[in-house]
C-alpha cells in the first residue's frame, strides 16, 4: 500500500519486520485485527534478514554511513491533542558495530564486474583489496521438492507453494537434475579440476548468495516447526536436512555419530565407549524415570555428571559440546534435559535434528509477514514512526506519528528494540554477538559429498573464551554459488570486537594466504570474511525501559542461542498480552479447502507426483508426531 493511503485508525501498529514481530503480525492478522506493519528499512526481516552479495555490500555500507541528519525530527503540533504527550522514537539503527571486511581471493576485472540481473550496484561498495584463491571442483546441485502431498502445485509466485520440505540427501535421479537444469549451472564431475574462484566471480554470481545476518537451525521438534505445522505457514518455506554434526577436539574436526548406525559404524569409538555412550543415551533419553541416577549431582555441573558416569573424555567431549551443546558451567539438570530436546528431535526429520531454511533463514520472517498479508495485514517498507502520543492521563498510547506526519490510531504498539529511543534505555544493559561470514572454497571436513551440511561446535581454548558455533552451507541450500561454500562463526562477545572473538578460530581451522597454496591441503581457504558485532537485547526485561507506555510493547532483536525458541515464546507472549482470550496463530484453511461461490463443495485434492529429487519429509503433524528417537534397546 501507498504510505498516503494509510488508514487513520487500526487495532495494532508494528515497526520492524523480525522474526517476533512478523509472528505477531501473522497472529494478530488471523484473529481478524486491522494490523499495520511498517519498516524504516527497505527490506524484510531486520537483523534476521538474508542478503545477496551485492546487497549484503549495501548493508555494510548503510551500516557504516556516519550521517545523523534523518535522527533530526519534527513533528507537527497540530497532531498532538492538549492531553497527549510526544513519545519519540530513534530513526536509526546502531545495533551492528565493528564491521571489518576482507578479501583474499583475486580480483579480476573488478571495475566491469557487477551482479547479474541487479541494476545501479556501486562499484565502491565492491572493490576491496583481493588475494588469490585456488581451483575447485564443481558442486552437484538439487531440486527440494513438495512434500506436502495434499497440496496443489503452485503455477505463479503470487500462488503459495506447498513446500515446508526437508531432504536428507542431494538429488539421486535423472530427473532431479533435469529440474535444476534451468535453475542453476549444470554439474560437473567431482573430480573435473575448475578455474580458481575470483572476487569478480562472486560479484557476477552475486545472486547465488542469499547471506544471513544471524546464523541458527531449526530443531525438529522446537517451538518454531510447530507454529510452522499448527499455522500452515509451512505451505510457503522449504527445508533441508543438517547432514552432519561436528566437533573440534584434540587440535582436529571429527564427526560426532548420533544416530544408532553412526555410532556402531564410527572408527573413532571404541567397542566399549560405543556401548557406554549407548547406554548412557538411552538414560538420558527418559531420564525423569531414574531419578536415583541424578538426583545426587543436581548442584554440580554437567560436566562433573558425565565424569562421575565414568564417560571417556572423548565421549565427555562428545555429548557436553555436540549433543547437549551446552557450557561447561551449565548444572546437571539442564544438561540432561538439554541431551533428552536432542535425541528426540532426531529421526523425525532426517538423521540429524536440525533442519536449515532454504535460501537463508531470512525466509521465515517473510513467510509470516505473507501470512498476515493474506488475512488483511498492511505492509509498507521505507516507512516509520516518529513518535508516540501518550495519554497523560493513562498512560496508554493513543496514537502514532508515521515519518510522513500522519497521525494513526491504534490500541497496540508493538516495536523492535532497536527503535527506542536512548532516553528510554538509560537502565538497560546490552549483550553483544560476534559475528563471522566466510565464503571458503571446500568444506572443513571432506566426504564423500561436496553437498554436506555441517554444524561444528568449537570448545573455549588458550586463543577465545566462548564456545563458539560454526555452520556451513553448500551451494544446494541457495545460499551460495558452485564452488563455494558459505560459513558462519557465532559466539558471545567477551572482547571489544568481533575480529578479536572469532579470528583465533578462523586461523585455527582456515587458510587466509595471499598466495596459492597447495590443493590437497587439509584446511578450506578463505575466499572473503565479513566480522561484525550484533547487540543482543534478548535479556532485557520490559521494566528495564523507562516511561514506556503500557500498551506498547518491545520486540528484542536475534540472540546467541541456537535455535529459535526465546523469539517464538516472546512473540507469543506479547500476543497474549495484548489478545489473553484469543488462540495464538490457528491454522489458516488450506487452498482445496476453500469454497467459492457456485461450488457444490471442496474440491478433492490433486495428488502430487513423484518425488523428484530425491527422498523428501513431509512437514506435518500427522506425519511426524510419533517419531520417537532413534536410540537402541540394551
Amino acid at each position: 500500500m501507498m504510505a498516503d493511503d494509510l488508514p487513520a485508525e487500526l487495532d495494532v501498529v508494528i515497526l520492524g519486520t523480525g522474526l517476533q514481530e512478523s509472528i505477531i503480525a501473522s497472529a494478530c492478522s488471523r484473529i481478524g485485527q486491522r494490523v499495520l506493519h511498517l519498516d524504516q528499512r527497505n527490506y524484510y526481516g531486520g537483523n534476521w534478514a538474508s542478503f545477496t552479495f551485492s546487497g549484503l555490500q549495501s548493508w555494510i555500507a548503510d551500516c557504516q554511513r556516519e550521517d545523523v541528519s534523518s535522527e533530526d525530527v519534527v513533528i507537527n503540533q497540530e497532531n498532538i491533542l492538549d492531553n497527549e504527550d510526544l513519545f519519540l522514537l530513534n530513526q536509526r539503527d546502531n545495533s551492528i558495530t565493528n564491521i571489518e571486511v576482507f578479501t583474499y581471493c583475486r580480483n579480476e576485472d573488478s571495475e566491469s564486474a557487477r551482479e547479474v540481473g541487479v541494476l545501479g550496484v556501486n562499484p565502491d561498495l565492491l572493490s576491496t583489496e583481493s588475494k588469490e584463491a585456488e581451483p575447485l571442483t564443481e558442486a552437484p546441485t538439487m531440486n527440494i521438492s513438495s512434500a506436502e502431498q495434499t497440496d496443489v502445485t503452485a503455477e505463479s509466485e503470487e500462488q503459495p507453494q506447498s513446500l515446508g520440505a526437508a531432504t536428507t540427501d542431494p538429488g539421486e535421479t535423472e530427473d532431479s537434475d533435469q529440474v535444476t537444469a534451468d535453475i542453476l549451472p549444470p554439474a560437473a564431475s567431482l573430480t573435473e579440476t575448475q578455474k580458481s574462484v575470483t572476487f569478480s566471480d562472486i560479484v557476477r554470481e552475486g545472486r547465488r548468495f542469499n547471506i544471513d545476518l544471524v546464523s541458527k537451525f531449526l530443531y525438529s521438534r522446537g517451538l518454531l516447526i510447530d507454529l510452522l505445522i499448527k499455522s500452515n505457514v509451512s505451505r510457503y518455506t522449504e527445508f533441508k536436512n543438517v547432514t552432519r554434526i561436528l566437533t573440534y577436539h584434540d587440535g582436529r574436526i571429527e564427526q560426532v555419530p548420533c544416530s544408532r548406525a553412526d555410532v556402531f559404524s564410527s572408527k573413532q569409538l571404541s567397542m566399549i565407549e560405543k556401548r557406554t555412550l549407548m547406554k548412557f543415551l538411552t538414560f538420558c533419553a527418559d531420564y525423569e524415570q531414574h531419578p536415583e541416577e541424578y538426583q545426587d549431582h543436581t548442584d554440580v555441573t554437567f560436566a562433573e555428571f558425565l565424569q562421575s558416569k565414568r564417560l571417556s573424555p572423548s565421549l565427555q567431549h562428545f555429548v557436553l559440546c555436540s549433543i547437549a551443546m551446552v557450557s561447561n558451567s551449565t548444572n546437571t539438570v539442564d544438561g540432561l534435559k538439554a541431551t533428552q530436546h536432542f535425541l528426540r528431535c532426531l529421526g523425525r526429520y532426517g538423521n540429524t535434528p536440525f533442519l536449515f531454511h532454504m535460501y537463508g533463514l531470512g525466509e521465515i520472517p517473510q513467510c509470516f509477514c505473507r501470512m498476515s498479508a493474506v488475512f488483511g495485514g498492511i505492509y509498507c517498507l521505507h516507512h516509520s514512526l516518529r513518535g508516540l502520543l501518550v495519554d497523560a492521563q493513562s498512560s496508554e498510547c493513543t496514537a502514532v506519528i508515521d515519518s510522513r506526519g500522519k497521525r494513526i490510531r491504534s490500541r497496540y504498539v508493538v516495536i523492535e528494540d532497536s527503535y527506542l529511543p536512548r532516553s528510554v534505555c538509560t537502565q538497560t544493559t546490552y549483550r553483544q554477538i560476534s559475528r563471522a561470514v566466510l565464503i571458503t572454497d571446500r568444506s572443513v571436513l571432506r566426504s564423500n559429498s561436496d553437498q554436506e551440511i555441517s554444524v561444528l561446535t568449537v570448545p573455549p581454548g588458550d586463543d577465545h573464551n566462548s564456545t563458539v558455533h560454526l555452520t556451513e552451507l553448500c551451494s544446494s541450500t541457495n545460499t551460495c554459488m558452485k564452488n563455494t561454500y558459505l560459513v558462519h562463526l557465532t559466539c558471545p562477545s567477551t572482547k571489544t570486537t568481533a575480529r578479536e572473538d572469532l579470528e583465533p578460530v578462523v586461523r585455527k581451522m582456515f587458510t587466509c594466504q595471499e598466495e596459492d597454496v597447495d590443493v590437497e591441503q587439509e584446511k578450506p581457504r578463505v575466499l572473503w570474511i565479513l566480522y561484525f558485532n550484533m547487540r543482543d537485547s534478548s535479556g532485557v526485561e520490559r521494566g528495564s525501559y523507562v516511561g514506556l507506555p503500557c500498551n506498547v510493547h518491545v520486540c528484542s532483536g536475534p540472540d546467541s542461542c541456537f535455535g529459535y525458541d526465546p523469539a517464538v515464546q516472546q512473540a507469543e507472549q506479547i500476543f497474549r498480552q495484548m489478545f489473553p482470550d484469543e488462540e495464538f496463530c490457528p491454522p489458516a484453511p488450506n487452498p482445496e479447502d476453500i469454497i467459492y461461490d457456485g461450488e457444490a463443495g471442496p474440491q478433492e485434492p490433486a495428488q502430487a507426483g513423484p518425488q523428484e529429487s530425491g527422498p523428501s519429509v513431509d512437514l506435518s503433524a500427522e506425519a511426524a508426531a510419533e517419531s520417537a528417537p532413534d536410540i537402541p534397546e540394551e
